[in-house]
């Protein structure tokens, strides 16, 4: 894998039910509203009845001093299982949401397979890769705890 590809996986157990957990996860829009990392998403094109082929700008905050900017086209939805869309932008690839009932929880997977194409990232990236990989653990974290916010 070259340094510039990533995929970075993000498993959280959520103690409220899929169907409300789906409701969040499936409203990007919203997502700012929650999500601290999340400075905005814009409707870019509207999708059919299950939202394939909406695409959304998203701008998103780091714990690290940049922002990142990128298109996300939602190309499969499975209610309320699975959501799955293509990145293209400052993050090129495949963003994947995978839901599934655990117990009384909701058990949520999130696979983040993109490669960076900012040109400082991609010279960088040999040296950064650990750091990468934690910015992104800290930018989920805060959307965990900010899931779990809402619902409560």
């Amino acid at each position: 894998m070259s340094s510039t590809n990533f995929h970075l996986v993000t498993e959280w157990t959520i103690a409220f039910p899929l169907e409300d957990v789906w409701r969040e996860l499936s409203t990007p829009e919203r997502w700012p509203d929650w999500w601290p990392s999340v400075k905005q998403v814009t409707l870019l094109q509207p999708g059919d009845e299950r939202g394939v082929g909406a695409v959304r700008r998203m701008r998103w905050s780091t714990a690290l001093p940049y922002e990142l900017v990128f298109d996300m086209e939602t190309t499969k939805v499975e209610p309320p299982l699975l959501i799955e869309g293509r990145a293209l932008g400052e993050l090129d690839g495949i963003g994947r949401w995978t839901l599934e009932v655990e117990g009384g929880a909701c058990r949520v997977r999130y696979d983040w397979i993109v490669a960076v194409t900012k040109p400082w990232m991609v010279r960088l990236s040999f040296i950064l890769r650990p750091v990468f990989r934690w910015n992104h653990g800290v930018v989920m974290e805060r959307g965990r705890r900010g899931l779990l916010d809402r619902l409560a």
